[in-house]
């Protein structure tokens, strides 16, 4: 171990250490490909494509249509690293592991992410394959990726959450929609366990509390992005609708399906973003010649 550092913190060098030793870059930008983007991963430009069983101290990525790699390189004009395949609770890993790809993402240079996922709409004005920017979140997960010691070096103990979405970047993506002309939503994501979907009285408690949407991911990885001084930009696929007055039993296959259908419509959003990310570094750039 290195002297001083925690062993969080040197499980963190341990896998940047690896990372950069297959991609010497400095990244600018973490991107989770949750279900429905894992294709954008082929779009990135002078890539290194890491197996995560290859980095120290990464889980292994056991969900459906989920790769278990990074994928590093250039998209947009941006140095980005992309993890294809995430990790989940209901996989049995801890919020800890969950987060870990983060915390390493932030070590090689990361200062933005961006997480996508597929969700329930519970919403009524949403429909199947509708894009909904992530405003706010409720974390009812039953745990939180901070519990435990805090490393200052990491992050502070109590990080503000009183806007874990970057507004620019919320604002950014619901411009480049409407340029698109494709619905795109501004809503509250709730994240529960899982893996079971839920009865419709947990979707009628979920819906009033104030939730449009729910999924099993992405709040963990947003929590951590926010104590480590991330901007994050989260984007959800309504894949199924979730009204308990006419529920109906939902089929894997057809969520997978309706997340690819929608592929496009987050690509777009995603590249805009990191366009205009790319612009404000050149500007950047010049202005500290």
């Amino acid at each position: 171990m290195a002297e001083g550092l925690s062993p969080v913190a040197q499980a963190i060098q341990d896998a940047a250490v690896a990372v950069r030793a297959r991609w010497p870059q400095m990244a600018h930008a973490g991107i989770i490909l949750g279900t429905g983007l894992g294709s954008l991963a082929g779009e990135i430009e002078s890539t290194v494509t890491i197996p995560y069983e290859s980095i120290p101290h990464f889980p292994r990525s056991t969900t459906i249509s989920h790769a278990g790699q990074l994928v590093c390189g250039t998209l947009a004009g941006v140095p980005v690293i992309a993890m294809e395949g995430r990790f989940h609770a209901y996989e049995g890993y801890s919020h800890q592991q969950i987060t870990f790809p983060v915390r390493v993402m932030r070590a090689l240079g990361a200062r933005l992410l961006i997480v996508s996922n597929a969700c329930g709409g519970m919403n009524p004005q949403y429909q199947r394959g509708d894009i909904v920017v992530i405003d706010d979140h409720i974390n009812l997960m039953n745990g939180n990726p901070l519990i435990g010691l805090n490393d200052e070096t990491l992050g502070p103990r109590f990080p503000d959450m009183s806007r874990p979405y970057d507004p620019e970047l919320i604002a950014r993506a619901m411009a480049i929609a409407r340029h698109e002309d494709f619905t795109t939503h501004r809503g509250v994501y709730v994240a529960v366990t899982g893996p079971n979907l839920e009865t419709r009285a947990e979707y009628r408690f979920l819906r009033g509390i104030g939730a449009d949407v729910v999924g099993m991911s992405t709040v963990p990885e947003v929590i951590v992005a926010v104590h480590a001084g991330m901007r994050v930009l989260g984007l959800s696929v309504v894949t199924d609708m979730c009204l308990p007055d006419a529920l109906e039993p939902a089929v894997v296959e057809e969520i997978i399906a309706v997340a690819a259908a929608a592929e496009s419509k987050l690509r777009k959003i995603v590249l805009g973003v990191l366009s205009q990310e790319s612009q404000l570094l050149r500007e950047m750039s010049g202005a500290d010649r």
